[in-house]
C-alpha cells in the first residue's frame, strides 16, 4: 500500500497548489453548468476519503461531523467558504491522509462492511479496495477541478 499512499500525496499536493493559486472568489466560483465549485471537490474528496476507510470500518473518522455533513456524497455548496474554511480544509489535504496511513499500518481497520459504490458499482470488500476506490474517486475529482478552472 506504500504505492497508494504516495500517490494519494502527490494527488493532494495538486489540490494544495490549486487552492494556493486560486482567489477565494474563484474557488468559490460555480461557473454555469456546473453544480460545485473547487473548494467543495476538494473539500469532498476529503470527506469521501474519511467515510470510505473510517466509517464503513465502523470507526470514527478523524473530521469533525459538520464538515462530512457538508462535503459528503449528495451535496453542494450552499454558501461560499471563508478564508478560514479554505485554510482548515487545506491543512487537512495531508493530516487527514497521514493520519489514515497511520492507523492502517497498525491494523486499525479490521471491521470493514462492505460496501458498493454508485460511481462504477464496485463492491469494497476490504480497506485496500475502499484505499484504491478513493484514489481512483480524487482523480474523478481532480478532473472536474481542471474543468472548473478552466471556466473561471
Amino acid at each position: 500500500m506504500d504505492f497508494t499512499f504516495d500517490v494519494f500525496s502527490k494527488t493532494r499536493a495538486f489540490f494544495k497548489k490549486i487552492i494556493e493559486e486560486q482567489s477565494l472568489e474563484d474557488l468559490n466560483k460555480i461557473p454555469k453548468g456546473f453544480n460545485n465549485n473547487i473548494i467543495w471537490n476538494i473539500g469532498h474528496i476529503i470527506v469521501t476519503e474519511q467515510v470510505l476507510i473510517y466509517k464503513l470500518s465502523g470507526l470514527k473518522p478523524t473530521i469533525s461531523e459538520s464538515l462530512v455533513s457538508a462535503y459528503m456524497k449528495g451535496t453542494k455548496p450552499e454558501k461560499d467558504v471563508t478564508q478560514k474554511d479554505v485554510n482548515e480544509i487545506a491543512s487537512l489535504l495531508f493530516s487527514t491522509l497521514q493520519q489514515t496511513e497511520i492507523d492502517y499500518k497498525k491494523g486499525a481497520f479490521k471491521n470493514f462492511k462492505p460496501y458498493t459504490v454508485s460511481t462504477t458499482g464496485n463492491t469494497l470488500n476490504n480497506v485496500e479496495e475502499a484505499l484504491q476506490f478513493a484514489l481512483f474517486h480524487e482523480g474523478l475529482h481532480f478532473g472536474y477541478v481542471l474543468a472548473l478552472l478552466r471556466t473561471i
